[in-house]
């Protein structure tokens, strides 16, 4: 009998599979046909669009990319260096947020909504609604940062000015792009048992070092979930240079066949972090029912 019994590691292992399962088959079915149609163009030339005749080149799509084009190169990098700046700045003020929100404190559910309205208001569907009906460019700039009036400008000169307008453009950021990790936070902490806190309270131990030694480990399933979502969220932002010259590329100039390559590249690029980011942060995360 005790050979049939399953641990508790092999029953969340089989829960997650199951809870994943409807995934994998739609994605089977509806999914790995133009995902194979996708890198087949890749390496192709497209001779005629009925149909998707194609002529087979290579590389060369993928060289084009790398060597000939002088605009993927630089907006690539300037697409990773605002993931690696704004990842851990909405991780940081997420969870600072969600610390807050989670202690008693007097309208604390009007917050928690205030925090998460971005989400709803700034969801990719929605602003792109907002611009194709003719939004005027400065309310647009106003959802995408604080703008400085024109006296502190004339004040503080071009350089000041400049700098607290970058400031206040990433804050505006992080203050749009965290409202589903302070939810994810907030989950987390609410699942530490109070047990913890008021065992190490007798111990005499400080609110800092309750912090460091019992709050981020239980929540360091957390994290790594909020980290790898605001990466993803990162890289698939409406505002995200790369994905509209993917779709320029591919509809307005009928290139797809090099749209796919730059995909593919983009797409492999993203695995790469992600894979990264869960090899250095596996042997921090704190895990129950071993």
């Amino acid at each position: 009998m005790k050979r049939y019994m399953l641990s508790m590691k092999a029953r969340r292992i089989r829960d997650g599979y199951l809870f994943v399962l409807p995934w994998i088959i739609g994605c089977i079915f509806f999914f790995a046909g133009p995902i194979l149609l996708s890198i087949r163009l890749s390496f192709s030339k497209l001779i005629k669009v009925t149909g998707f005749q194609m002529e087979w080149l290579g590389l060369d799509n993928y060289m084009r990319a790398f060597v000939y084009d002088v605009t993927f190169i630089p907006m690539f990098l300037e697409v990773v260096k605002n993931m690696f700046v704004n990842t851990p700045l909405i991780v940081i003020f997420s969870l600072f947020i969600a610390m807050l929100l989670n202690r008693d404190i007097k309208l604390r559910g009007l917050f928690r909504v205030v925090f998460f309205l971005p989400v709803l208001l700034g969801a990719g569907y929605v602003m792109q609604q907002l611009i194709g009906y003719g939004v005027d460019k400065e309310s647009i700039e106003v959802a995408k940062g604080m703008l400085l009036p024109r006296e502190m400008l004339l004040y503080f000169g071009p350089r000041v000015s400049g700098f607290i307008q970058l400031f206040l453009d990433r804050f505006t950021i992080i203050l749009w792009k965290s409202g589903v990790q302070i939810l994810l936070f907030l989950s987390g902490l609410q699942g530490i048992p109070p047990a913890l806190y008021e065992a190490a309270r007798c111990d005499s131990a400080t609110e800092w070092e309750m912090f460091w030694k019992i709050t981020l480990p239980m929540i360091s399933p957390v994290i790594l979930l909020n980290i790898v979502y605001t990466i993803i969220d990162s890289f698939t932002d409406f505002a995200n240079p790369i994905i509209d010259f993917i779709y320029q590329t591919a509809f307005q100039r009928t290139e797809f066949e090099y749209a796919a390559a730059v995909g593919w590249i983009y797409f492999i690029f993203i695995l790469i972090i992600l894979g990264m980011t869960f090899g250095l942060m596996k042997r921090y995360i704190y895990r129950t029912g071993k």
